[in-house]
């Protein structure tokens, strides 16, 4: 390359490690590390404070079963799995308990290297740029089961430096049927610059400085009262009122649910409510569906980004949650906000109880404080929330 066409280029430096805030992911949309085709151009509204969200593309293959591709690319072995294939730009309904891949509308060029020239764009970083993917918020709600695969990948949601190419997106529903359309976002994108996850001493160090974690009256928690090994641990709310509602269980008779109307459906023809009981427990049937929220209230510090990871399998047949990214600045204005729990047991009646530890949130620096913050300066569905539904139904 000349001296002078190198001159032209904007530089894009990258100098400490942590996630990629809204105003760098802006920058590698124009260096064209994310991008989509001319047809299907990325929006402004897509960009959250740490994350951008994924669309749906035109196509969507039924296959018999999940995979990971791992030793050849997803569209080989779609040629294998797939039943039939239908197009998504007028909408199609997504039967429950059936798998489909759809091949999302953004594709990413991770660089290979620290210093790499894209487009009009001159790159340098001092770690390897690195992506993975989550569920939004209103896909878990919905018992919608979503994971990104990318080409000769082992892991789901993991997307390593280098790669180049398209990302594919597993979607199962569970509870409902939905119907989807091509533009529509059922999941999100983080970029690290390296990765780094704060460790326990620099959890109490932070909530120390600025409360991370808050009690059920919204008073922040002693830092000796903080469950934390490998993140910080917090547990579910079954406590309340005679006759408040603590919970939700996904009703077994359904019907569709469209993801274009949102405050559309009415709560009780999709979900029976759970109330409050003097015992402060439950028994949760295997493979029913049911949404709860935490005890504590939580806030995300501006510097920081978040997310709730799988509890260890260890602990009982229980999953915790589908969704798993907290934005800088969620439940910033309040004396935190609760974390949404979408909960099925496997296999076994399981016991739960009022308090009991159900998941962990860990936590990874910003390379810098995002420009916009979640809840503050833009729309935002679950900023202050309690016990909240879906942004479907009717509140």
């Amino acid at each position: 390359m000349s001296s002078t066409l190198a001159g032209e280029l904007t530089n894009l430096k990258l100098r400490t490690k942590g996630v990629l805030p809204i105003q760098k992911l802006k920058s590698l949309v124009d260096a064209g590390i994310i991008w989509s085709d001319v047809e299907f151009p990325i929006h402004d509204d897509q960009f959250q404070p740490n994350s951008i969200d994924l669309r749906l593309g035109t196509i969507a293959h039924r296959v018999r079963c999940s995979f990971l591709p791992e030793s050849e690319s997803v569209d080989s072995k779609l040629k294998k799995l797939t039943s039939h294939s239908f197009d998504l730009r007028e909408g199609a309904v997504l039967e429950p308990n059936c798998t489909y891949i759809i091949p999302l509308l953004e594709q990413v060029r991770l660089p290979k290297n620290l210093e790499t020239v894209l487009s009009s764009h001159k790159l340098e970083s001092t770690e390897p740029l690195t992506a993975r993917t989550n569920p939004k918020s209103s896909t878990g709600r919905l018992d919608i089961f979503t994971r990104v695969i990318t080409d000769f990948s082992h892991r789901f949601e993991e997307i390593n430096a280098g790669y180049h190419g398209t990302l594919y997106l597993e979607v199962v529903p569970k509870s409902f049927p939905v119907r989807v359309k091509t533009g529509q976002r059922l999941n999100q994108l983080r970029i690290r610059h390296g990765f780094e996850l704060l460790s326990d001493q620099e959890i109490l160090r932070n909530h120390n400085q600025a409360a991370i974690l808050f009690d059920d009256e919204g008073h922040p928690i002693p830092t000796d009262n903080l469950n934390v090994h490998n993140g910080l641990f917090m547990s579910v709310n079954l406590q309340g009122k005679k006759g408040e509602v603590v919970g939700y269980k996904a009703k077994k008779n359904r019907d569709l649910i469209d993801l274009d109307r949102t405050n559309f459906y009415k709560v009780s023809e999709f979900w029976d409510p759970i109330y409050a009981q003097a015992d402060d427990y439950l028994i949760l049937e295997p493979e029913a569906f049911y949404i709860f929220a935490s005890k504590e209230r939580c806030r995300i510090p501006v510097h920081l980004a978040a997310e709730m990871v799988p509890y260890d399998t260890g602990s009982g047949e229980l999953r915790t949650h589908y969704a798993g990214f907290f934005d800088s600045g969620f439940g910033i204005n309040e004396n935190g906000a609760r974390a949404v729990l979408e909960v099925r047991s496997h296999d076994v009646p399981f016991l739960i109880e009022d308090g009991q530890t159900f998941f962990r949130m860990v936590f990874e620096p910003n390379m810098e404080v995002p420009d916009i913050m979640y809840g503050v300066d833009i729309k935002s569905n679950y900023q202050g929330q309690d016990l909240k539904l879906g942004k479907h139904f009717i509140s």
